[in-house]
């Protein structure tokens, strides 16, 4: 059975002050995500710190790049983003450039509230990498209207290597 949606929770744009939160809850997603395809040594290294000052520079993009965050009872549980293609060969204009949960907010639908958020009313032309080794994002994508072009990429990720398959709609 699937937990319910959170009735108290709000998904709104990042703000500058939210850097430090989206910071520990970047890190604990990619523990909580790729702890099976990443060794634990690398995803020791992930500083919640570092991603803070990421999480600083997206902020700041301009109104083409859209970065939002889930809140549940006033503490960040997740966040998106999405913005102008940053491929050379990009099929599409736009592309989704992550969506992170929290496990424990997995199947309560805030999920899907934080994709609409990031996918501008009317926008059916996207694209988006996800690893290779990931079967939830993959049946989240699949739903939305995307499906695999066969493209893939190895990406550099905590020293170690991540492999992508990119999906488009």
């Amino acid at each position: 059975m699937e937990p319910e949606l959170q009735t108290d929770t709000v998904v709104r744009p990042v703000r500058d002050v939210d850097a430090e939160a989206l910071g520990r809850v970047h890190a604990t997603c990619w523990h909580e995500t790729y702890d099976h395809i990443i060794s634990k040594a690398a995803l020791e290294n992930v500083s919640a710190r570092r991603l803070a000052e990421l999480w600083t520079h997206w902020a700041q993009q301009g109104p083409d790049f859209l970065m939002v965050a889930a809140l549940v009872n006033g503490e960040i549980v997740g966040f998106a983003g999405s913005g102008p293609a940053r491929d050379r060969d990009a099929p599409r204009d736009r592309e989704l450039y992550f969506i992170y949960l929290l496990d424990a907010f997995h199947g309560t639908g805030i999920g899907q509230r934080l994709f609409d958020a990031v996918v501008p009313e009317g926008v059916d032309d996207l694209y988006l990498w996800v690893a290779e080794d990931n079967p939830r994002a993959h049946r989240f994508y699949t739903r939305n209207g995307f499906t695999l072009d066969g493209a893939t990429h190895t990406e550099p990720f905590l020293g170690e290597t991540l492999t992508e398959v990119r999906f488009v709609r």
